[in-house]
């Protein structure tokens, strides 16, 4: 990556590296209606550096556009809006190859589905249900990322759909060091041995670092416990009481980072019951279509049960601690060696099984398969419902566990009635309180009929949706407030980048906003 471009993204390059700086950069987006959801989403990712966008909207700015669109002014009026807000996008970001195109996005989705597969990922704002059935229908079948956002007043709704997402660097926000303290490789048992903590030296013992001490006392409480680990909570504390008996002064902080990390030795060895999952997981037995991550993990289940010995490869890294700097190089040297050696194994693997499958063996790089490497232990697989199977069929014991509960009641609310606007919409040709001449009550008498008939389908016969919500649907006759599509774009912008980057892990469920109440809640029917 050149400097200017270092330097330009020099604070997210931080945040997800330049492996996800280069999948922003090769990204193509194609966003469906330009109103304000649509423009807030598109320009959080315009300034971090998105490859091209294409903006697909055949409507005129008009008067009322400019109470809640920055990116439209008055000389906008009378324009395509989609050409406005293009040019506006590109003068924010000019690495950005941005065009447009104007046209109704429903006639597009209707005529010409094809148009989709060109896309990276689709941003699809403000579609009325019918559509989005019919739009996620095609991005599957074109293996097209999609994402639905909308902003109904001071309501909305982000919804990812794909079929599958992998990712290799989830970065969880608390995870365990790969430092093996509990099932020791044998060139760190050797380094280990060659350790005297019983040296009379007191600045000596002061400077061994806590992995020598803890893989020292898990090998001496092993010896006189059936060569088993402490298991139980009278156990651990045992172990502790063990590794402080062998502080011979107060103010070893060595000795202090062992007993708190004590945890590290008590975890099971191995691999967690969620990568197993994923290395037995049927896309595993890899043919010539599967993807690079499946690739790699079918090279995963080899090397965890050969060189492995029932373990992921090694991170390599080790987090600071008290210790003398030749104890420190050497153990860092060691943990560095032998995470090599299991990334070149991993190297070989992946190559033998693209052959074998009749692949280009080069066709995976070697930065790509190090990443998975040191991110072994942090894959997730998600996969996303169909919008139709959910709309459908959806999980009736999480409707009703919603309905019941204080804490979501509102939010099954909103989620039931921004999908009975549209079925009003569809009979009364406008959405509830629209162009409202007066019948207010009125639109909130049929929208709530519409919404009990919506939750009779779904199996939830005899709950009553709040009236006030009713009335603030009502209320808001359709209109994007800023503030809303503000706030729904940056959710919908954040989760794109997620499933670009292939970095920490996209929300599963349907992410419901409540203005009202100032609260969010994320719902998986």
């Amino acid at each position: 990556m050149s400097e200017p471009k270092k330097t330009k993204y020099d604070r997210q390059l931080r945040i997800w590296g330049e492996l996800g700086q280069a999948a922003l950069e090769n990204a193509s987006i194609c966003l469906l209606n330009c109103g304000p959801t649509g423009s807030e989403t598109l320009k959080n990712l315009v300034l971090g550096g998105i490859g091209s966008i294409t903006i697909v909207d055949g409507s005129k700015v008009e008067i009322g556009d400019l109470g809640n669109n920055f990116m439209v002014d008055e000389k906008s009026v009378g324009h395509s809006k989609a050409k406005c807000v293009c040019a506006f996008l590109q003068e924010l970001n000019d690495a950005v190859k941005a065009n447009f195109i104007e046209e109704n996005p429903d006639t597009l989705i209707i005529t010409n589905p094809s148009f989709f597969s060109q896309f990276t990922l689709v941003v699809a704002t403000q579609l009325v249900e019918d559509l989005m059935v019919k739009l996620d229908r095609i991005c599957r079948e074109a293996n097209v990322k999609l994402v639905f956002a909308r902003s109904y007043g001071l309501t909305g709704f982000v919804r990812i759909s794909v079929k599958e997402h992998a990712i290799i660097d989830s970065k969880p926000d608390h995870f365990l060091d790969d430092l093996r303290l509990n099932n020791p490789w044998p060139e760190l048992t050797r380094f280990v041995e060659t350790v005297d903590i019983k040296t009379p030296d007191p600045i000596a013992h002061k400077h061994i670092p806590y992995v020598v001490i803890l893989i020292k006392m898990a090998d001496e409480w092993a010896q006189t416990h059936s060569n088993n680990l402490p298991s139980t909570r009278e156990e651990k504390k045992e172990f502790k009481d063990l590794v402080k008996s062998k502080m011979v002064s107060m103010d070893e902080d060595n000795y202090k980072e062992a007993v708190e990390a004590t945890f590290k030795v008590f975890a099971p060895r191995g691999i967690s019951q969620e990568i197993q999952d994923i290395i037995n997981d049927s896309c595993a037995e890899v043919g010539s279509s599967s993807s690079d991550f499946w690739v790699m993990v079918a090279a995963l289940k080899e090397f965890i049960s050969n060189e492995g010995g029932g373990e992921a490869p090694l991170e390599g890294s080790m987090p600071d601690m008290t210790s003398s700097t030749e104890h420190y190089i050497s153990l860092q040297k060691i943990y560095q060696t032998k995470a090599e050696a299991d990334c070149l194994s991993m190297e070989q693997k992946v190559k033998n099984i693209l052959v074998k499958v009749g692949r280009d063996p080069s066709s995976i790089s070697k930065a790509t398969i190090k990443s998975f490497c040191k991110n072994a232990r942090k894959l997730k697989v998600c996969r996303y419902r169909m919008i139709e199977d959910e709309f459908s069929n959806p999980s009736v014991t999480e409707l009703h566990k919603c309905l019941a509960s204080e804490d979501y009641s509102s939010a099954i609310g909103l989620y039931i009635l921004l999908r009975a606007v549209d079925r009003f919409a569809a009979s009364y040709k406008k959405f509830p309180g629209q162009f409202d001449g007066g019948e207010i009550e009125e639109d909130a008498s049929r929208l709530r009929t519409t919404a009990l008939s919506l939750l009779s389908e779904m199996g939830c016969d005899g709950y009553v949706l709040p009236e006030e919500l009713c009335n603030e649907m009502c209320r808001f006759g359709a209109a994007e407030l800023h503030v809303a599509a503000a706030f729904i774009g940056g959710i919908a912008s954040q989760e794109v980048i997620k499933l670009i980057t292939k970095q920490f892990v996209p929300m599963l469920g349907t992410f419901i906003f409540n203005g009202i109440d100032h609260n969010s809640q994320s719902l998986t029917l």
